[in-house]
Formats: C-alpha cells, structure tokens, sequence
C-alpha cells in the first residue's frame, strides 16, 4: 500500500435544477381564474420562486382578480358557503365575478338556501341520495331514539 492520496472517483452531486410550473396550475395555487389572467402568464411556465415572489409581492393584475374576480369554480363554491356538486346542481356557471356572487346572496334562491344548510357543519340536516351519500333509511334508530321510547314506555 502506498501513502499517496487516491483519486476521488465519486460522482459529484448536481446542483439542483428550478422546478417549473403549468400556468394551470400556478394560478389553482394563486387562487385565481387561468382565462382571466394575463398572455404572458398563461404561456409561460413559472417557476417555484417566481410563484412564491407572486404570493408574497402580488402585482396590481393579481391584486385585482383576487378582488374582483372572475373566480375560479372552488372560489365561488367557498364565497357561496357550499360545495362544487352544489354549484353544479345550482347550474352555476365555472366562474363568476365578486359582484356577481354578491348579487348571488342578496337574491339568495331556494337552491342556495338548501344547498348552504346541507354544507354547513353541524346543522344537522339529514344526507340526501346525491352521489356518494348514504341515504338515510327510515327504519335506523339511534340509542337516543331508543331511550325517548323506552320513557315513554314508564
């Protein structure tokens, strides 16, 4: 064996490469609606930093449609107070503006009424036999239910 040092053979590490973005989803992460947004970012890819630049510093235009709108279908659901089947079954169109969904609530149709009081968090309003509920079977007892017979019965 020799004291010389020996070559080092192993392979150097690459430096990292900038992850780039869909403009679909760089603006589903910015919460804005794609059509709506400007040529420039809707034929370019973003990268990660230039998409967190635009969440910490957003431009007027970003600024804007946040405000303003139009908003993307999720945006309206979560303005609206409901989900997107909701929307769907409502006949709400993909996007709407913030005057719009204001108009929306100040009108506040029978469909809104309903669909708001089944998305609200503990209203509870009994599922229907929309896709993927359970419907309710008239023949289920709770142990309450069990236990307001059995006073009844003393």
């Amino acid at each position: 064996m020799t004291d010389a040092p020996r070559e080092d053979r192993r392979q150097q590490p690459k430096p990292p490469k900038e992850q780039l973005l869909s403009p679909k989803t760089a603006a589903k992460k910015l919460g804005v609606f794609l059509p709506a947004t400007p040529a420039e970012f809707q034929e370019a890819q973003i990268s990660r930093t230039a998409l967190m630049e635009l969440q910490e510093n957003p431009p007027e235009w970003l600024t804007s449609l946040r405000r303003e709108g139009p908003h993307p279908r999720d945006e309206v659901a979560r303005r609206l107070g409901v989900s997107n089947s909701a929307l769907a079954r409502g006949g709400v169109s993909d996007s709407m503006t913030t005057a719009e969904i204001t108009a929306l609530l100040e009108e506040m149709p029978e469909w809104l009424v309903v669909e708001r009081d089944k998305h609200a968090p503990g209203t509870g309003v009994k599922p229907g036999t929309a896709v993927g509920e359970r419907p309710v079977s008239p023949t289920s007892r709770t142990s309450d239910d069990a236990d307001d017979e059995d006073d009844e019965l003393l």
